[in-house]
Order: C-alpha cells, then structure tokens, then sequence
C-alpha cells in the first residue's frame, strides 16, 4: 500500500512497459530514442541519460536497457558510451548481418550548446564529432568507442547529428546512418537560422570499419529556404530504393519532407522535396519497413502545432501516400522509434508523459495485424 497522501501508481496500459522514467538511475532525464533487435531477438533500447536536467547540452551518457521478453520487462540500466562530464548523444545502432551491433553516436563537450556550435563559437576539439562502438553480444558489453570524423565530417559543417533512431542495413550488406549538419552563415546571418540546415548519410560496405559520406543535400541554397533536411531516418523497398524522410524546420510548406536513393545512399534522385501527406509538429519522426506485407511505417506526433498524439502511419506505395493506422493516445509526444519485434509485432519506443512528453520514453507492443488490416488497399 502507498504511504498515506502518496499518489497511487499509475495503472499499467496492456502491452506498455516503462523502460526510462525521468529522475531514475541518477539522471534528470531521458531524450532521444533508439531500439533494435539482436540477432537473438533481444531488443535493445538506447537512449541518452542526462544527468543534471533535461537540456540538449551537459553530461550526458549513451546508455541501453534489454529485453528478452518482447518489450514486456527490461533488464538493469547499462552505459554502453560515456564521454566523461561531457556529452555522448544521438543514439543510432543497426544490427549486422554476424549478428555484431555497431553503435555510432556523437560527442562534443557539455557546455558547447547548439547555438554557440552553429554561430562557430566552439573549437573543433570541442564541437560535434563521430564515434563507433559495438557489441559481439547482444549488447552485454560493448567494445570501447574509436573516433571516426575524420571520414564522416566535412571541415565547414558546424553543428552535427546521427539520425536519431536505428540505422539501416541493407539487403547488399551496406551499413547507412542518416545524419544532418549545419553550414557557415552568409552575410550577417548567425548561423542558427534554419536555411543553414543540411542533411547526409554515413555509409559502410565493411561492417562499419570504414566509413565515408554519401549524399549530401544543403537544400536551402536551392529552395529558396523552403526546404531545411535537418532530424532524418531511412527505410530499404522492396526494390531496393532508400527512403528518407526528414524534419523540415522551415515554415512552409509543412513539417515533414522526403527523397529516395537509387544506389544506396551515394546520391538523391531529387532533393528533398515536402511530403504533406504527414502533418505535424516540427519534430523528429521514424521509419520502418515491415518486409513483407509491403508496408512503409511512419512514427510520429500527429497534432499539426504540438507535441502530442503520437500515431503511426502507413503507406503502400513506398511513401508517396500515408494514412494513420495506430492512434497510440492524445497524450504529449515528441521523438520515437520503430522495430519489428517480433513476427507477429511492431514496437515503438517514444518520449511521452501525461503533462509533459519528456516525463518518460515508454515502449508500445502494437500487433503487425493492426497496421496491416481491413483499411488496407
């Protein structure tokens, strides 16, 4: 029995777990998640832990909680990256194909904020810079982390992120991680207006030994502004093509903006150009590709103004059209991720909370069948 005056614990929400609640495990908060399936089928959920508030910048560690239930229970909390008091963020892990899951993240120090790295107000020593780590284990252990911004960073791009969510393997064995960065300012700009937003990918075709860039896409120059690829996750066709949809921080004409690769990554058929099919805030959104049925998914808050209403959406025409097909509640939402964790299941790992969309990242078993059924064409 709770003490008396204390609140009564919140009801459990059938297929709903908890795996990081702010306030926990020594940290203030958690932000930005990622999960994955091992090749055991062990799921792995990242995230990064801040320790002393909620804020982008600071000590924060990369840490991980497993499941060997489907996302029903989770094991003890792991640091799988830590940079010291300083920052080790922007979780995106894949698995490969020996079953080896490769981690890479960023780094940059706990008080360069993304307003002083973008106005170029931070050394590069200081600023964003890429690591890799990995686990031969399903996550257990984890190798210790070796830099790699030397081959996935260009010398002028200031601020700079992994994804966030899961990385991609393709059925070629190509490892690609979609990433965006900030350019120079022109003129008197600061450099934090959004026309300065880019994105790219990462790719490997050695199991993350080596790494280059592939397509890079600064689409403000070429849009007048209208298009700023910033936040951006991927998903393979079945015909091979890369999907990429990204956060578009302009304001028009919409939120949400997509492109498609035909080899792999090294290039964009077009620049990303606006997918108004997906209305909402201007906030990270995920993918995933179920493999058969031939169904694209879309994770999100589906509210056009705030973070909140977190909805998965589907397409059957690899992306070109979506339709919502799991309303999860109305409560505040913001970032997430997909993962097929089973044959029969979908998870979603998503930041929510009943007053605040920070308060907890939570984990929702959804049946294949819900997103798969009669609205179906």
């Amino acid at each position: 029995m709770p003490a008396t005056g204390a609140l009564p614990e919140p009801p459990v929400i059938p297929d709903t777990s908890v795996p990081f609640r702010a306030g926990q495990d020594g940290y203030a908060g958690f932000r930005i998640p990622a999960v994955v399936s091992a090749a055991d089928g062990t799921l792995l959920a990242f995230c990064e832990a801040r320790r002393a508030s909620s804020a982008d910048s600071g000590d924060i560690d990369l840490v991980l909680r497993r499941s060997t239930d489907g996302g029903r229970g989770w094991g003890p909390l792991q640091v799988v990256a830590s940079n010291g008091r300083d920052l080790a963020g922007n979780p995106a892990p894949v698995v490969l194909a020996s079953g080896r899951v490769l981690l890479v993240h960023v780094r940059n120090a706990a008080a360069a904020t993304e307003d002083a790295i973008r106005r170029g107000r931070v050394t590069a020593a200081d600023g964003r810079r890429v690591w890799v780590t990995y686990s031969d284990d399903t996550g257990l252990t984890w190798k210790p982390a070796r830099e790699i911004t030397a081959q996935t960073k260009r010398a002028s791009w200031r601020w700079y992120a992994t994804t966030p969510g899961h990385a991609v393997l393709t059925r070629e064995g190509r490892v690609v991680v979609p990433a965006n960065h900030s350019l120079p300012p022109a003129g008197s700009d600061t450099g934090t207006e959004g026309k300065y937003n880019g994105g790219h990918c990462l790719l490997s075709d050695d199991d993350g030994a080596t790494w280059r860039i592939g397509y890079v896409d600064d689409g403000a120059a070429a849009t007048d502004g209208l298009m700023n690829p910033n936040e951006t996750t991927a998903a393979q066709l079945p015909d091979g093509r890369l999907y990429f949809n990204t956060r578009n921080d302009s304001p028009a004409p919409g939120t949400r903006a997509d492109a498609c690769s035909l080899d792999g990554g090294e290039r964009l058929v077009k620049p990303f150009r606006p997918q108004a099919g997906l209305v909402g805030p201007v906030v990270e959104g995920s993918l995933l590709h179920l493999g058969d049925p031939d169904v694209l998914l879309f994770a999100g808050p589906a509210d056009p103004d705030l973070r909140a209403l977190m909805t998965v959406r589907r397409s059957l025409d690899g992306g070109v059209t979506w339709s919502p097909v799991h309303t999860v509640d109305g409560l505040p939402a913001a970032y997430s991720d997909l993962v097929r964790a089973d044959d029969d299941t979908v998870g979603l790992l998503y930041e929510t909370g009943d007053f605040s969309a920070y308060e907890t990242i939570t984990f929702r078993r959804i049946p294949v069948a819900a997103l798969t059924g009669p609205n179906r064409r």
